[in-house]
């Protein structure tokens, strides 16, 4: 059994290289595995189901290609694509977890998100998350037309942008004492997660304990999978 994992896609109509060589992946690489994970920012933003970028066509017919080859797709919601709901997974055949959530892989059972609530350093975009995760604020942003929400959706994106490089690398990345806490909590060994954009594997001593976090990394000039199977599991670079 081959399991894959991917995230930080941010796909986009100014980037049409990431569209294709995310669709080149579903029809090749992707066709090899029996379960493919989408742990979030997929897409660089997300309105809501009611609007559908006619360019991102490939994409949906993709991803409902490959689970109606008897791929099974899961997704779990990013900071940029927290919107996603129930129509989109009718249209891909992707199933939609829980920010945080436990899957059994081939040779062990791992912990899984975007890993965005793993930054609590950074207080004010844990704030702006809380807020915009709320069910009041959604059903606000939705009651707007398509035009008013691309608006907001491009302000809020450059906003972000502009407050990211504002901050030190240590505020945006995950806090340790957090990556600790969801591990123990869990009950697991191995925490796989996005959000960051520094893929690595990193190995965590606790007492009598040693776990693994793996950071997968965000597609620009390169693409970035992590592969389980029966030997194990891999992180995987490609160039786009």
């Amino acid at each position: 059994m081959t399991v894959l994992f991917i995230s930080d896609i941010h796909l986009c109509q100014q980037r049409p290289d990431l569209t294709n060589a995310f669709v080149n992946f579903l029809q090749t690489t992707a066709t090899s595995c029996q379960q493919l994970y989408l742990l979030g920012d997929i897409f660089d933003a997300w309105i809501g189901d009611d609007f559908t970028d006619p360019k991102m066509q490939t994409v949906f017919d993709s991803l409902q290609q490959l689970s109606a080859g008897g791929c099974q797709l899961f997704f779990q919601h990013g900071n940029r694509d927290f919107l996603i709901g129930d129509e989109f997974a009718k249209l891909t055949g992707i199933k939609i977890l829980k920010e945080s959530t436990i899957v059994k892989l081939p040779t062990q059972q791992a912990l899984i998100m975007h890993g965005d609530q793993l930054c609590t350093d950074d207080v004010e975009y844990q704030n702006f998350r809380t807020m915009v995760r709320s069910q009041s604020w959604q059903q606000q942003f939705l009651a707007k037309t398509i035009t008013e929400r691309l608006s907001i959706a491009e302000h809020l994106r450059s906003t972000s942008q502009k407050m990211t490089k504002q901050k030190s690398s240590e505020i945006t990345d995950v806090n340790q004492h957090a990556v600790i806490d969801a591990l123990n909590q869990s009950g697991v060994e191995l925490l796989i997660h996005g959000h960051t954009h520094r893929p690595q594997i990193h190995s965590i001593e606790q007492t009598n304990t040693a776990s693994t976090r793996v950071v997968l990394g965000d597609w620009d000039t390169s693409l970035w999978y992590l592969r389980c199977d029966e030997n194990g599991y891999e992180l995987i670079e490609q160039a786009i």
